[in-house]
């Protein structure tokens, strides 16, 4: 590309005051200088675009085809250089299943109604795949709901999440005190593997039980749910996943023998990635939201 903003800046500024010497004035440079961009125009279409008449200069034809498509990429990048004087953006976020379906959502909502020009691509899957996609530089953030140790992501703390076992109402546990033997031995429904919700499950339940009985494991908290009221076994979910169906009967808690069961939720981004204005206003937005 040879031409130049420049170039065309000073061809329409001398179109609009029809003399190098006021196009000068008003760009604030000196008339060499505009004589200058103005032969290299010339030189590089390799025609005129004006007509000289005395100290006046005129658009010729060449001149007149030339001016509207330079006014338009003026135009255009003059909309460019303040593109992101309203907070526009187009960011893109990584979610595993739990955050991504009951929280994620939320937080965009709110986000958005803030800052309506920005664009958000929301991904969603396991803990492994967010991890991945926020360390391949996929996505700008992640939120994920297990420990993560990749040497070249940044971890912080974003949430406290309650988890909680649940049964049918029709299932033997919820018809009786559970205890950690009767949990153990019972049929469990959980997360697949690489999900951050099996995993804690995993580290806070096994202490307490040893083993599980038998498992299933299901590809999404949506999935358990149903199966866990359909009475196919127990599983332990976050409360904001199940609440709806504990108020509604749907599901009974059946975790009284046991502590509460807490987890961090966490937020990650690659350890070089710069922080663009509106990127930093999502993680400022997510950081006050509960």
């Amino acid at each position: 590309m040879r031409l130049t903003l420049r170039q065309l800046d000073v061809m329409a500024s001398i179109a609009r005051t029809g003399s190098t010497t006021e196009a000068g004035k008003q760009l604030a440079l000196s008339q060499s200088a505009v004589s200058a961009a103005l032969a290299e125009l010339e030189s590089q279409l390799a025609t005129k675009v004006f007509d000289r008449v005395g100290k006046r200069v005129v658009l010729n034809d060449c001149g007149r085809v030339l001016l509207p498509r330079a006014l338009a990429v003026l135009d255009q990048m003059r909309e460019i250089e303040h593109l992101f004087d309203d907070g526009a953006g187009a960011l893109r976020v990584g979610a595993s299943t739990t955050v991504g379906n009951y929280m994620i959502p939320s937080v965009l909502g709110t986000f958005q109604r803030r800052w309506p020009l920005v664009q958000v691509e929301l991904d969603v899957g396991n803990t492994r795949d967010v991890v991945d996609a926020v360390a391949s530089y996929r996505v700008d953030i992640g939120f994920i709901e297990g420990p993560c140790h990749h040497p070249e992501l940044e971890v912080h703390p974003w949430l406290e999440d309650e988890l909680c076992v649940v049964a049918a109402p029709s299932h033997a546990l919820a018809r009786e005190t559970s205890n950690p033997a009767a949990l153990s031995a019972a049929r469990w429904i959980l997360r697949e593997p690489g999900s951050g919700t099996l995993e804690a499950v995993e580290s806070l339940l096994l202490p307490h039980l040893g083993t599980f009985g038998s498992t299933m494991h299901l590809g999404n908290s949506e999935a358990i749910k149903r199966a866990v009221a359909e009475g196919m076994g127990v599983s332990c979910l976050s409360l904001r996943v199940v609440q709806d169906w504990l108020d509604n009967g749907r599901l009974q808690r059946v975790d009284g023998a046991l502590p509460r069961l807490q987890r961090t939720l966490f937020r990650i981004h690659p350890r070089r990635k710069v922080l663009s204005q509106p990127l930093q206003r999502f993680v400022e937005h997510c950081l006050a939201w509960h």
